[in-house]
């Protein structure tokens, strides 16, 4: 055994993600984990094969697809995919809408809440029992106060007022024929830990989180992409800047940040300076009301 006190922080972490990672296997049966190509569901895929292998993964992976995703993720998730050798599902959000399970007013509607519906269904579709995914407390206050093994009704739906107490590294797995779980296997990790392990491990990402030019409209303190999702309003023109993505997602609500850092190392230096949230600094649908991720959370979201 090494030397316990030469240790990392980094360490401790990913020991205890591994851990939780082999307590799902070892007590779900029909696990999934949710890979969407974004750094923190890179790192997953990482600590799932410290945790697993030689052996192939005990789970497939999932992505639920909203359809309006930037190319330059949906290419490096395919492309990920493949080099590890492992199953991923995809279920579209286009779907859910063709069956009449979601409606929006707009075709052009962000599609971000409506990936609880098709999550939901996926769920029920492959008898799901556990939701792997890289969602952490730091991010925003709903997920604060999230359990690691957040419990979730037959009906999908979290009630934050009446989560499992977890005591130390003790998780109640226990669910009925319908109920499911969500866990976090890297909740207790900052957005500061994820770019720092992401530096130790040399993992790669999708291009559009590192700095770039692109088109961007400022509205409402964000730089909101050019993109035909995403148009000019009246009396708006686009600017030419230098951005980096902080999280990807639905494009028609995933903003960038004016950045330079074209690298790990810069980003760190950049995120450990920060005062503004990452979700915060990037996501339209975070800020419509102060409550926004605890009502969709509750309706079967992420």
């Amino acid at each position: 055994m090494g030397d316990i006190t030469a240790r990392t922080h980094l360490d401790w972490l990913e020991s205890e993600a591994i851990y939780i990672l082999r307590e799902v296997a070892a007590e779900c049966e029909r696990p999934v984990l949710l890979f969407s190509g974004g750094k923190d569901s890179v790192v997953l895929l990482r600590l799932a094969e410290k945790a697993f292998r030689p052996a192939g993964f005990p789970f497939p992976l999932m992505h639920i697809d909203t359809g309006h995703n930037f190319d330059e993720v949906i290419e490096f998730r395919d492309r990920c995919v493949a080099a590890l050798g492992e199953q991923l599902i995809v279920r579209n959000v286009a779907d859910s809408i063709a069956r009449g399970t979601v409606v929006l007013r707009r075709e052009t509607d962000s599609r971000n809440a409506a990936q609880a519906t098709t999550l939901l269904e996926a769920i029920e579709e492959f008898g799901f029992d556990a939701c792997i995914g890289g969602a952490r407390r730091d991010e925003e206050k709903a997920r604060a106060k999230e359990r690691v093994f957040s419990f979730r009704n037959e009906f999908g739906q979290w009630d934050p007022k009446a989560q499992r107490p977890e005591l130390w590294n003790l998780f109640n797995t226990k669910v009925h024929k319908g109920e499911n779980m969500r866990v976090f296997p890297i909740s207790n990790w900052t957005e500061l830990d994820v770019w720092q392990y992401i530096q130790r491990e040399g993992l790669s990402l999708p291009s559009i989180y590192y700095a770039h030019e692109r088109q961007v409209i400022p509205r409402n303190g964000l730089l909101v992409p050019l993109t035909p999702l995403t148009p000019l309003k009246d009396g708006e023109t686009a600017e030419t800047r230098t951005v980096r993505f902080r999280t990807v997602g639905d494009i028609s609500c995933t903003c960038p940040v004016a950045s330079t850092a074209g690298s790990p190392e810069a980003i760190i230096a950049e995120t450990a300076i920060t005062t503004i949230t990452e979700r915060g600094a990037t996501r339209m649908d975070d800020q419509t009301s102060e409550a926004s991720m605890e009502r969709r959370k509750k309706l079967g979201y992420f």
